[in-house]
């Protein structure tokens, strides 16, 4: 993504590597651990033969199965959670709290916050702010990032239903509009979760004051932990589909931030060979 004239010091490639590399003082392209220079040796040799930007998507691709597999796992951890009736024996007392609480007023103003993080909202919120990042920016990295941890947490649920198979809350506990797809894991808060964890991200990459970057994450851990909270709430998801998807959409996120970070890695270490 390129433009005619002299390009600022923040777009671009030039950008990405003077601007994303450092936050709160951490180096995002040095690996401490071997697995981690590994994975940099790696992202470099397929680079070298593909180019950049194929590195980091097929990077992304393998973080899916990955994180294909951990779904998998926390699928196998909570049904025998469910069994043995430990964070599952929430589920009913959490529903009849908010069943408790709710107004007409409420429901409606709930309903309706809800649906930004549905399958229509979420992703006008997200090509937005896709758009806009990759313009100011005049990268397709935030376009590759935000459309790779999109799709991969999309994936991740509609996959993730049919395994698991587990049923919704009662029909007479929930507030229309009703929804007949499994309950496992929550979509809502899986997608929002990642969502909101990639735009935050990307725009901590940029900011210069410790201030803002906890504001930052305060905001998308709010949106975050509401949206999943009011599927509960509207007694669309039991309490252990929310945390479920909580735990797995953290675990694509961190998937898709390595990935970042490899290509980044790569993007400095090919900027210091040219200038050297």
């Amino acid at each position: 993504m390129t433009t005619e004239g002299k390009e600022s010091p923040e777009a671009g490639v030039q950008g990405e590597v003077s601007q994303d590399r450092f936050v709160a003082g951490q180096d995002l392209t040095r690996w401490k651990s071997p697995v981690g220079r590994l994975l940099a040796g790696g992202a470099e040799r397929i680079t070298r033969l593909l180019g950049p930007y194929a590195a980091l998507v097929i990077t992304l691709v393998v973080g899916l199965g990955v994180a294909m597999a951990l779904a998998l796992a926390f699928g196998e951890v909570y049904e025998s959670v469910t069994e043995a009736d430990g964070v599952a024996g929430l589920d009913d007392p959490v529903l009849a709290a908010a069943k408790s609480v709710r107004s007409p007023a409420l429901d409606v103003a709930v309903t309706a916050y809800t649906n930004i993080g549905g399958t229509v909202g979420m992703p006008i919120i997200a090509v937005g702010i896709m758009i806009f990042l990759a313009v100011r920016r005049r990268s397709w990295t935030p376009v590759i990032l935000m459309l790779a941890a999109g799709l991969g947490s999309l994936a991740i649920t509609v996959l993730g239903k049919p395994i698991f198979g587990r049923s919704r809350p009662d029909m007479a506990d929930a507030i229309p509009p009703y929804e007949h797809s499994a309950s496992f894991p929550s979509g809502h808060s899986l997608n929002s979760i990642v969502i909101a964890g990639i735009v935050a991200y990307l725009i901590i990459l940029r900011l210069k004051t410790m201030r803002t970057r906890v504001i930052t994450v305060a905001v998308a851990s709010a949106f975050a932990i509401t949206m999943g909270l009011s599927r509960v709430y509207l007694g669309h998801h039991w309490l252990t589909d929310v945390l479920a998807a909580w735990a797995i959409g953290i675990s694509w996120l961190a998937l898709v931030i390595t990935a970042h970070r490899l290509y980044l890695t790569v993007r400095t270490r090919r900027q210091h060979a040219v200038i050297s």
